[in-house]
């Protein structure tokens, strides 16, 4: 974990600070929304990681539920994978709801509507806590089972988020990257946005990696604890 902690977390830092940078003092003043724009270069690096670690806790409970029989010790390692990612996840998925509602104040003159992109997203959230809920505060053999068909559902939600607003007419903005013709970003804004994807993603896998070896750890001592009770037994 020193390891992680000491290659992952001054690289992370060096990224999202010059992406503070980027964002708030070399980016352009946006001509419509004025400078409310700039929580987008917060706001659009955390949904995009709240739509990408969704994945590899759904690949890791899918190898999971492959090998619960077959090889316990994989199944128990991707399992450690999918709490560390579903944690995350809802993680970005928090700070994406947070500085979406801080964005849609001021322009929208609301906190929130229930339109399918902002719904959606919700469903994504309201299922990631309910992930953890249930891997926290439920007992049993089944638990990781359940958690992990919990992560498919998790899974289809996200290609919904994404389409959402290419699906339906929505009140969130269309798309600003590959919506067609006349979308895209000013390409004077493009730094802000790229530092920061690369200092969310960082931060994301540093804490995903520190979280899946400490709840290795935890899994480690809990069969060394069964072992022992049952050879005293």
């Amino acid at each position: 974990m020193k390891k992680t902690l000491l290659i992952g977390l001054p690289l992370a830092l060096v990224l999202l600070s010059i992406g503070l940078y980027q964002a708030i003092w070399v980016a352009p003043t946006e001509a419509t929304m004025g400078e409310i724009q700039r929580i987008f270069y917060y706001h659009f690096p955390s949904a995009i990681m709240a739509l990408i670690f969704p994945y590899v806790n759904f690949i890791a409970s899918l190898v999971f539920l492959a090998t619960r029989n077959s090889n316990p010790p994989r199944a128990q390692a991707a399992d450690a994978l999918a709490l560390a990612s579903a944690e995350m996840t809802l993680v970005f998925c928090t700070i994406g709801l947070a500085t979406g509602m801080l964005w849609a104040r001021p322009v929208w003159g609301i906190w929130w509507t229930w339109d399918e992109r902002l719904t959606s997203f919700l469903m994504l959230w309201l299922i990631y806590a309910s992930y953890l809920l249930l891997r926290r505060f439920t007992a049993g053999g089944q638990t990781q089972t359940l958690a992990a068909v919990l992560s498919i559902f998790a899974a289809i939600d996200v290609p919904i988020v994404y389409m959402s607003i290419r699906w339906w007419r929505t009140q969130h903005p269309s798309p600003v990257i590959g919506g067609g013709a006349n979308s895209g970003l000013d390409p004077s804004m493009w730094p802000a946005v790229l530092w920061n994807l690369a200092g969310w993603f960082v931060w994301g896998v540093m804490l995903i990696t520190l979280r899946y070896k400490l709840e290795r750890k935890r899994q480690l001592a809990h069969d060394a604890s069964v072992m022992q009770a049952l050879a005293t037994n």
